[in-house]
Formats: structure tokens, sequence, C-alpha cells
């Protein structure tokens, strides 16, 4: 069986860097993601502050880092993690294809979609209900939609969808936006119309969403006939492995990482959106390049390479 110095679970921008900090250190090394590398990066429709690009997609910025972490670090796509275990000094990593061994683990496995948890939210998904405005936007130009949520993802979310052509209307249950005042100012610039201090309360239509029943904070109930409603309340950390090996976690599901990224369990090292804080792409690039350095500097003081 195949041992790497270093496998890293989630090819997204914080494990792609330490692919390539890790890959640079001539540590042998393996990315695994379990769908393509990049994750939730790749459907980023517009990046405004990452420094050297301007108004550029996310998709092309992850794949130029790809390219880049190629030349250094192995990248398998398409192959979950199943479990990690500790096997005679190694850790075991079980994939849904094959098995590996490692001396050390970076585990930068990101945050999933946060669902509403709404009557009729399951039954919809992909009929009308979607989490990702740049896959699915365009199925839906000169519709009626519904964007929900109040933060950067939402605002940004809402202004690109506008400017494929869809009707757009915000719902956020707050009577004030999370998100930066820049993208505020956009949303007021094309006149996106916003229902304030409401949610979802259920999702209609058989078998394709027609109509979404909302819930003011007063208790007024409505109901709006529209054609898709993009989901776009937040993420949840991607924690299931973590939570299997017994590391520590925050109170909100993430991984308690310290300022060198290493975990609560020897040799096991988080970065990115997975330890919580400030959900940025050039944070999660950071941290990724802080865990593979720690790696390197504790494989080396152990004598493992």
């Amino acid at each position: 069986m195949e041992v790497f110095d270093i496998i890293i679970v989630g090819g997204g921008p914080a494990g792609l860097t330490a692919g390539i900090y890790s890959g640079r250190q001539n540590l042998k090394t393996l990315i695994l993601d379990k769908e393509l590398a990049g994750g939730q990066a790749r459907e980023v429709p517009v990046i405004d502050n990452y420094p050297g690009y301007e108004m550029e997609s996310g998709l092309n910025i992850i794949e130029k880092t790809k390219k880049q972490c190629l030349k250094y670090t192995e990248i398998h796509e398409g192959e979950m993690v199943n479990n990690i275990s500790k096997d005679d000094g190694l850790f075991l990593v079980e994939t849904i294809k094959s098995e590996y061994f490692a001396k050390a683990i970076i585990l930068t496995t990101g945050t999933k979609h946060r669902p509403l948890n709404v009557p009729g939210e399951a039954e919809h998904v992909g009929r009308g209900v979607s989490y990702c405005a740049t896959c699915d936007g365009m199925f839906f130009k000169g519709k009626d939609i519904l964007v929900v949520g109040g933060g950067n993802t939402a605002a940004i979310n809402s202004i690109y969808l506008n400017d494929l052509g869809c009707n757009v209307t915000l719902v956020h249950r707050r009577d004030a936006l999370r998100c930066q005042k820049v993208l505020e100012n956009k949303l007021i610039e094309n006149n996106i119309n916003i229902i304030w201090n409401t949610t979802v309360d259920e999702i209609c239509g058989e078998p394709l969403l027609s109509s979404v029943k909302l819930l003011n904070k007063d208790g007024t109930k409505s109901e709006i006939e529209v054609n898709g409603l993009f989901v776009s309340i937040g993420e949840e950390p991607a924690n299931e492995l973590a939570t299997k090996l017994n590391i520590d976690l925050n109170d909100d599901g993430s991984i308690n990482a310290d300022k060198s990224n290493r975990t609560s369990c020897d040799l096991i090292y988080a970065a990115g959106d997975i330890t919580g804080g400030l959900k940025q792409w050039i944070v999660a690039c950071g941290e990724g390049a802080v865990a593979a350095i720690s790696a390197y500097d504790d494989l080396l003081s152990n004598d493992l390479i």
C-alpha cells in the first residue's frame, strides 16, 4: 500500500495551497477530493477582493491554482474519504476507491450549504430549489426567483442572477443586511427588491416549484409565485471525519486549530473554512500554507522524513 508523507483531504483553496507548499518541501503529497478540486470556490460568480485578480470568476482562479498545484502534488478527484484511523504509527486513509497510508493529515474539508429545513425543500431540490447560482442560474433567465439570505453570498448571488436576466427578489429575516456595504450599494443600484423581516415557511409546487409561502416577523403570512429559489444562508462545517477522529471542535462544529493550524491530535492539521472564523478565500490559502509548513516541521522533528 502506498505511503505518503502528507494526505490532504479536500481540494479547495486551502487544500490546493497546502499541496503547493507541501510539495515544494519535497514531501510526497496526495490531495483527495470527493468532487472536483475547488469545492464551493468553483461556484463563486465573481471575485473582486483576491489580490492580483479583479472581477474574476472563482472557477478561473481555482483552475489556475490546481494547475500550479499539480506540479508538486498528486490530486485524486471524485475520491471521497470514508474513514481515517491510526494503523501501526501511520494514518490509514480509506476512500471509496482505495486505501492509503500517510504520516500526517491535513483536513481542508470546508463547509456544506446550510439548508432552510422547511417543508417542500428536499422535494424541490433540482426542481426549482438550488444552492448554486453559477450552476443553475441560466435555467431561470427571464423568470421570477427568490434568493434567501442577507450576507455576502446572498448579495453576490442576487446581483449575478439579476445580471443574467432573472427577476430577483431577496428575502431576509432581519431588517438590515449583513453583507459588505459595496454589495448593498450594488443591490440598490440594480433596484433589486428586498423583502425584510421575513422567512420562508414552505416551498410548494408539483412537481416543479411554483410558489413559496412566507412568514413575516409580525406573524403575517403570504404566498408568492416564483419559478426558482436560491438558498444562500451560510454553511455548516463538513466535520464528519474530524468527529470520527475525536478532534476537538468549536461550539459551531468547526475544527479547533491553533495559530499553527495544529489540531488536538498529533500530526493532524486543519485549514480553511473548516476551522471557522473569517470565511474568505485569502484566509483559507494562508491557513493552508501554515498547515503544510507546520506538518513539515513536525515530521522533520520526529525523524519521519
